[in-house]
């Protein structure tokens, strides 16, 4: 059973308001990479929804201010990673502002479309982008799947309260 809401303590819509209610909610972890003009560029996303099966279509936001946006932006196909609960250090690594993310010890290889491809995740999956809307400061990519791999061995990794985490039984 849970409380009733305490309405002595509503806030008014802000970006605090969203953050602390979001922290609350755990989300799935992902790295989305892409081929950049200067090399591969990726970032941490826990935005990741399926939003179809068929045709096959995923989602996530970027802000128009990350350092992979004009990558993003610009390239027709992105790899999506899902993580799993052994890889915190590497989600905190593509989460890092200006930090070498495909340097040592991230492990990766060129796969299909050019696209950055992380080893040892529990799944990933190379599309084709169809469309980015605009919402706010970031945009929402919509992405065709072309192809993939579901068979990592493993538990996803979670982000909750700021931090990565894995699951409790």
């Amino acid at each position: 059973m849970t409380a009733s809401p305490d309405l002595g303590t509503v806030q008014l819509a802000s970006p605090d308001l969203l953050r602390s209610t979001f922290r609350r909610h755990a989300a799935g972890v992902a790295v989305i990479t892409a081929r950049g003009d200067a090399g591969p560029v990726g970032f941490t996303a826990t935005s990741l929804t399926s939003v179809s099966a068929e045709p096959p279509l995923v989602s996530f936001g970027i802000g128009t201010g990350a350092s992979s946006w004009p990558a993003i932006a610009e390239t027709e196909h992105i790899g999506v990673h899902i993580l799993g609960e052994h890889q915190g250090e590497l989600a905190a690594t593509f989460a890092r502002s200006g930090a070498d993310r495909f340097g040592a010890p991230t492990v990766w290889r060129e796969g299909p479309e050019g696209v950055p491809v992380l080893d040892d995740v529990l799944a990933w999956l190379v599309c084709r982008i169809v469309g980015r809307v605009p919402a706010g400061d970031h945009r929402i990519v919509l992405a065709e799947v072309v192809l993939g791999d579901p068979t990592g061995v493993g538990r996803p990794l979670l982000y909750h309260q700021g931090r990565f985490n894995g699951l409790r039984d």
